[in-house]
């Protein structure tokens, strides 16, 4: 099984006390997004948890936790965001260069295998040009690139109420064909993620970000584990459990799919108690419960190749 912590809401910048004592109490109970009165308890172990993947543009509060992660045997890695946009866009971040200097120090401490780097979403305004953006990359991967396996790129989502647009085709071709460029000065590899879009002309390649082969570098054994049913088309990523709830993210990014109101999020936030069974409030008493099956997704299965050679 892997933890996906989480695409709803950033948990490391937000929530990591809540997150360790819902390891240490070795469960955590998920609400179903459309429906709060049904309720999924999912059992938290090494034993049943192959691997946690953490989604932040913000992991610093979460760093005082991971010995004690470490020390429960948990593996995981992390997708930090970082991207070149000033605080009208992302008001309640760290600055880039903040960023960068915690993207450094947690390469450092953990390993670039276990540090990806994403740059997403790319947006285009009278502000954040083609060269805006190009100048920017330039200077992140000059200090990044040393840091990290891979850069992750994506280009904005229209949704319903999103004030952008989506590019079009040639805007696009034109930033990957220079981020690859500057890419590849520095010998950094790019992916895209859940684009359709192919730009595999210019070397960049179409990822998986929830990823069993990486995974399986990590962690040191094969993962029997399907591509997720539960995500978009152009997504490659294989299953895995959210244990995050929308809506409840602060940071405040004005292109955030995630958060419908920032005004929303901060009301539930002011709800969040560390101690309790879910991310936001206390069961009301009204909820069905229902115990998630889950196991690890280890693959046991031995192939030639897994032979000993005499």
């Amino acid at each position: 099984m892997i933890i996906s912590a989480s695409r709803r809401t950033d948990i490391p910048a937000l929530y990591p006390e809540w997150f360790v004592n819902r390891l240490r109490a070795g469960e955590v109970l998920v609400p179903n997004p459309y429906n709060r009165k049904k309720v999924s308890r999912i059992r938290l172990s090494p034993d049943v948890v192959d691997c946690i993947a953490f989604w932040t543009k913000n992991p610093e509060p979460i760093l005082p936790y991971l010995k004690e992660i470490d020390r429960m045997e948990y593996e995981y890695y992390f997708q930090m965001t970082i991207t070149d946009y000033e605080e009208e866009m992302e008001e309640n971040l760290p600055s880039t260069a903040e960023s960068m200097a915690t993207f450094l120090l947690m390469s450092e401490q953990l390993g670039k295998e276990r540090m990806d780097w994403r740059f997403d979403p790319i947006l285009l305004t009278k502000k954040y040009s083609i060269p805006y953006h190009l100048e920017q990359f330039e200077m992140m991967c000059d200090w990044l690139h040393g840091a990290t396996t891979r850069c992750i790129l994506s280009f904005v989502d229209s949704y319903k109420g999103s004030p952008y647009l989506e590019l079009e085709n040639e805007e696009m071709l034109e930033l990957a064909e220079g981020f690859s460029k500057i890419a590849g000065r520095y010998r950094l590899p790019l992916y895209t993620c859940a684009e359709k879009i192919d730009l595999s002309r210019y070397g960049i390649e179409h990822c998986t970000c929830i990823d069993k082969e990486k995974i399986h570098r990590l962690i040191g054994y094969k993962l029997d584990l399907k591509k997720d049913a539960g995500q978009r088309r152009e997504c490659g990523c294989v299953e895995s459990i959210d244990i995050g709830m929308y809506d409840t993210c602060i940071n405040g990014c004005k292109y955030c799919y995630a958060t419908g109101s920032l005004e929303s999020a901060k009301k539930k936030h002011q709800q969040h108690d560390p101690t309790s069974s879910l991310l936001i409030g206390h069961l009301k008493g009204d909820e069905v419960i229902t115990d998630r099956e889950v196991k690890s997704s280890r693959d046991n299965q031995i192939s030639l190749f897994d032979l000993p050679m005499f």
